[in-house]
């Protein structure tokens, strides 16, 4: 059902390049309508980081209550908002700013929607657990804060360039709380650290896409682990595909996709009595996804 429009509707959207297949505008539509929201969400595409300035500049004086942030924007978003939540700024990387009082502040609910999915799904919590983190750009930087609050006992950062990986670890020093961390080279030096590991965290990019293979071997995987997978497609990434083969439990992108915006939706109507519906959300991307019977991938 098309949102109802009229001249008091708030704005909301996705900022971002690519957004054609894009859940985040049915699913928050369709959260609106439960909330009785006077609200709209629109994809926002911007191509070249040039505009991206520009646009920005017209969040302040246009009716938006928020906007969501997607590649490649999310770590130009730090110097953009006039302020930055310490969760975000700890991550490196703003994927939700909240309009209110004519100010900007961004957020981060990448890394807390990934645990509130792990957790909804299966129950398990990152407490005193090791972790394989694959990544280390701004959703890695998402989950390995979020980890950390949790209590991690240890997280492995596994990554084809090191350097990457020793950044994100040196930003995080001064607030590990007792969590050990290490930083693994992409390759069979990582097989020790995966076979190690209660749950695998996929924060790469690799999966998006149908043709992507797993971003590590499927025979490291064992019934033990617990995979998840923050990006999302329609169909299964390689890496849930092996997970399941393997007998391990799995959480896709779509369980942490809902979760995130429930969060962002939250930020944005602190007033509300109640908590953005998960089932909502989750329901409208399902019906989506058998509409348009696609295969393709997107990460919001």
């Amino acid at each position: 059902m098309s949102p109802h429009v009229t001249g008091r509707t708030k704005l909301a959207g996705l900022i971002g390049w690519p957004l054609d297949h894009s859940l985040s505008p049915v699913m928050h539509n369709a959260a609106y309508e439960a909330l009785h929201l006077d609200w709209v969400y629109v994809p926002l595409p911007v191509q070249d980081s040039s505009d991206i300035y520009r646009f920005f500049g017209a969040l302040s004086v246009l009716p938006f209550v928020g906007v969501n942030v997607t590649t490649p924007y999310k770590q130009i978003m730090l110097d953009l908002c006039d302020e930055v939540a310490m969760l975000a700024q700890m991550a490196g990387a703003v994927n939700t700013v909240h309009c209110a009082d004519g100010r900007t502040i961004g957020y981060n609910t990448d890394g807390r929607g990934l645990l509130e999915a792990i957790e909804t799904e299966t129950g398990f919590v990152p407490e005193g657990r090791r972790v394989v983190l694959l990544g280390a750009g701004g959703a890695a930087g998402a989950a390995f804060v979020s980890l950390v609050l949790g209590k991690a006992a240890h997280i492995a950062v596994v990554n084809r360039s090191p350097e990457r990986a020793e950044e994100l670890l040196g930003r995080m020093s001064a607030h590990m709380r007792g969590t050990e961390s290490e930083v693994v080279a992409l390759g069979d030096t990582a097989r020790e650290a995966v076979d190690a590991a209660d749950l695998i965290v996929n924060a790469t990019t690799v999966g998006m896409n149908p043709e992507d293979p797993s971003p590590i071997p499927a025979e490291w995987i064992k019934p033990t682990h617990l995979v998840t997978d923050m990006v999302y497609r329609s169909g299964s990434t390689r890496l849930l595909d092996a997970a399941r083969a393997a007998g391990a439990q799995t959480v896709d992108g779509l369980a942490m996709l809902v979760c995130q915006a429930a969060i962002a939706i939250d930020i944005w109507n602190p007033s509300a009595q109640n908590t953005t519906p998960r089932d909502v959300l989750k329901q409208a991307a399902l019906d989506e996804i058998a509409a348009r019977g696609e295969e393709r991938g997107t990460g919001d």
